[in-house]
């Protein structure tokens, strides 16, 4: 497979799921993935942290307090920069809360404001996960129709026993199926060039 002559930037996203543990090793894949060269940065809310360490993923981390740094009117808005930066924006996991925001419109942290501001002509890969009861709440279907409306790609989750005992439907997908369909989605933007 050729590699891309153009380097991608991966923007992704990581939301408060305990899913967020696999953010290192999906970083650390999607560098190393053959046919496209990429640059990674990524955005995570505070609660997802508590799943990883910022500093291990020796790529840029914005966190909530990095998008109040200007002082005065001419500065970068980080959510516009981000969004300005980023070929494709990846959020995994995604967790439930997250989702209901985004389905609604709403924007109140750093990563719903890049999905707010987000240019619909770029992919826009989510990867929900959550408990398999939230994940069976009606609500959840609802949301996704509305991100799916909005042109976004579910990659979608999966089933087995969660961290928290339950069994069923909720897992983030596995992180080789998240990096095939960032690759995929990667090629589909050059073959539109």
């Amino acid at each position: 497979m050729a590699v891309s002559l153009k380097r991608k930037n991966v923007l992704i996203g990581v939301t408060g799921s305990v899913a967020a543990t696999k953010v290192p090793l999906f970083v650390q894949e999607l560098q190393k993935s053959e046919g496209v060269d990429v640059e990674v940065q990524v955005v995570t809310t505070d609660r997802a942290t508590h799943f990883f360490q910022p500093e291990e993923l020796q790529v840029q981390v914005h966190r909530d307090q990095d998008e109040w740094r200007w002082q005065k009117r001419e500065d970068p808005v980080l959510h516009i920069e981000l969004r300005r930066w980023a070929d494709i924006f990846v959020i995994a996991p995604l967790d439930a809360n997250t989702l209901a925001k985004m389905a609604a419109g709403l924007c109140d942290n750093l990563l719903t404001c890049v999905v707010r501001c987000w240019d619909l002509t770029k992919p826009l890969l989510f990867c929900p996960a959550m408990n398999t009861h939230m994940w069976n709440h009606p609500l959840t279907q609802r949301h996704i129709d509305v991100l799916k409306g909005f042109g976004y790609i579910e990659v979608p989750c999966v089933e087995k026993t969660l961290v928290c005992g339950d069994s069923g439907l909720g897992a983030m997908a596995e992180v080789s199926t998240i990096v095939a369909a960032v690759q995929k989605s990667l090629r589909d933007v050059d073959t539109l060039l």
